[in-house]
């Protein structure tokens, strides 16, 4: 929507809202939109990238759905370049993450504090795979006679993906992911997770050294080469893509036959988007974790989400589980979250689900310290199979 009866400089009115909490997920959402303006009569624009005087150049063509991240958003605003007096419909997507990240500031300033009309006159919709109890009070914030839909289990992982789970000291990490690698086949899309910016641009150099076609990608990447990144791993020129949190969610690559959890992330939620990177669209994934020592506190929820998700348990993690839970217990520390599936409730409504029991039924299976997965079998004749997991 247009001011004073003409487009240009003026401040745009968009019709349609779409938030998204990383670059990548705006461009993703931005280029979706473009299929529909091909048969459509609307403008469109987006908002995250640089430099920022090629975006304002945009809205020239008006705006009728913008697609933002909400920094650059409120940015906008404050220059005087869009104005949300008219827009009737918004999307939140990864609404969770965007918490995490704290956009809460900004995510309040743009739908509650400015100009866009008030819940109940708009029409709102939250999106994100995981649904913790925050993110369901912020529904109460920013919903009017609220639907909530679950869709599969959500908090949950797919039956696609099969989970498996080795234990690898740190010092072995490096050669096993290579004997992954050399079992997969180094031309399938495998997707390696890590927790910090300074050791995906360390393995990625190995892996290069290694003589694999890699890439890699994570915050302080400049908007250009993170594109880039994406480009060379969704067309295979670089199959394996080495990646921080920034690629965790929302990314719709759908041949990625295997993501590896070179470093496990600290909450589960984040695994659960991690490992739905693969599996997607009716395919069938493979997702391998490499745990130690230092991921003790994650045991407990990924023992419960292995079991959910009908997958078998090695006795080592069992154990590192039981062990972990009976030292929290003194602390009151609260039942699982991921019984019934993680956020499938309506905690507004209902209290929280209880947590599931452990289950006898997975006793007897590897050692502590084997090479086991949570498949209970070798990985080497797994990896070789011609199958990627599934159920």
């Amino acid at each position: 929507m247009k001011e004073n009866g003409r487009y240009g400089c003026c401040k745009q009115h968009p019709i349609s809202l779409v938030l998204a909490p990383t670059r990548e997920l705006a461009v993703q959402s931005y280029e979706e939109a473009r299929k529909f303006h091909t048969h459509l009569e609307f403008a469109l624009a987006c908002f995250m990238l640089v430099p920022i005087l090629g975006q304002i150049g945009d809205l020239e063509c008006g705006c009728h759905l913008l697609v933002a991240t909400p920094g650059r958003l409120v940015d906008m605003m404050e220059r005087g370049k869009i104005g949300l007096d008219f827009c009737k419909y918004v999307g939140l997507d990864e609404a969770d993450r965007m918490l995490d990240m704290g956009f809460e500031p900004q995510r309040r300033r743009i739908v509650e504090q400015d100009t866009m009309p008030r819940k109940g006159v708009r029409h709102t919709t939250i999106f994100s795979a995981t649904f913790p109890k925050e993110i369901q009070m912020l529904a109460h914030d920013f919903l009017d006679e609220y639907i909530f839909l679950a869709v599969g289990g959500v908090g949950s992982t797919s039956e696609n993906v099969t989970q498996k789970g080795v234990w690898v000291e740190e010092s072995d990490k490096r050669s096993f992911l290579l004997d992954l690698l050399n079992a997969t086949g180094k031309d399938s899309l495998t997707l390696v997770f890590v927790e910090t910016k300074k050791c995906a641009d360390s393995l990625e150099d190995f892996l290069h050294h290694e003589g694999y076609a890699c890439t890699g990608i994570h915050g302080e990447h400049s908007q250009g080469d993170r594109e880039e990144a994406l480009h060379q791993f969704h067309s295979g020129k670089s199959p394996i893509l080495v990646a921080t949190a920034v690629a965790a969610r929302g990314l719709d690559i759908s041949n990625v036959k295997h993501v590896i959890n070179f470093d496990l992330p600290s909450d589960i939620e984040e695994y659960v988007h991690r490992i739905g990177r693969t599996g997607r669209v009716g395919n069938l994934g493979l997702a391998t974790s490499f745990f130690n020592e230092r991921n003790v506190n994650i045991t407990k929820d990924l023992l419960d989400l292995l079991v959910e998700a009908k997958q078998e348990v090695p006795s080592w993690l069992e154990n590192t589980a039981y062990q972990h839970r009976y030292k929290g217990s003194s602390r009151g520390r609260s039942k699982s979250r991921f019984s019934r599936g993680f956020g499938a409730r309506d905690s507004r409504q209902s209290s929280a689900a209880s947590g599931s029991s452990f289950s006898s039924s997975h006793s007897g299976r590897g050692g502590h310290g084997s090479s086991r997965g949570f498949g209970g079998g070798g990985y080497g004749g797994f990896y070789s199979s011609d199958g990627y997991g599934g159920n």
